[in-house]
């Protein structure tokens, strides 16, 4: 999945950026209410995590900004103002969720998590495939009732197909999520996860199409 984080505090930026990476997300940053406003007209994310208190644009007009353009991506407001108003100030302006700083980051995990659960239309953080469960809480797959291990990228890769059945992506769409702006991706490194994908699949009913010239699609087998 791929996130934008705005946030001026440097050292919270920071840790949250690291935090996001371990879980294998693909993250941006922007410091600068109006660059992020920018960034958020061409570039599509999963979700927003998105500071209040900003210089140049505020939280807010960026917020406001968003749900006037039909731009429907879930927001995850931080804001150090504690008062009821703010909160419901944020709300109403279409935020999905907040936290109020200081907060503890394993409650930042679960809400993010919630948000791109529900953005997916999935109510539960388990979803089984014949003999493949898959794990988004836990971030574990097993196969047969067996742990299988899967790299991070190659998991959020899984993730991207396992929420888009039946849809054709193209390779664009997936670098897009998988990969933020600063990630050095080489030309075939899609090619590639997915190649490595579909070996960790054998023997599921979960299988990846390549459909030449339009990218690929999963599929459940009956």
């Amino acid at each position: 999945m791929r996130i934008l984080l705005v946030e001026d505090t440097e050292d919270l930026a920071d840790a949250i950026l690291r935090r996001i990476r371990k879980e294998g997300h693909a993250i941006d940053w922007e410091s600068d209410g109006i660059a992020a406003e920018e960034v958020l007209r061409i570039q599509r994310y999963d979700l927003v995590i998105l500071d209040i208190t900003l210089p140049r644009l505020d939280g807010y007009a960026i917020l406001s900004g968003m749900r006037q353009r039909n731009d429907s991506t879930p927001v995850l407001v931080l804001t150090a103002r504690s008062e009821i108003e703010d909160r419901v100030s944020a709300l109403d302006l279409g935020a999905d969720d907040y936290l109020v700083k200081p907060f503890d980051f394993r409650e930042l995990d679960a809400r993010c998590r919630a948000l791109l659960r529900r953005a997916r239309g999935v109510a539960s953080g388990v979803s089984a495939y014949g003999n493949l469960v898959f794990d988004r809480s836990a971030r574990i797959v097993t196969i047969d009732g067996r742990r299988v291990y899967v790299p991070k990228r190659e998991y959020r890769m899984l993730e991207i197909f396992l929420s888009n059945l039946g849809r054709v992506l193209s390779k664009r769409e997936l670098g897009e999520q998988l990969f933020g702006f600063d990630d050095e991706v080489g030309p075939n490194a899609i090619e590639l996860y997915v190649a490595r994908l579909r070996r960790r699949l054998q023997g599921t009913p979960v299988s990846i199409r390549t459909l030449r010239g339009l990218g690929y699609v999963a599929d459940v087998d009956a």
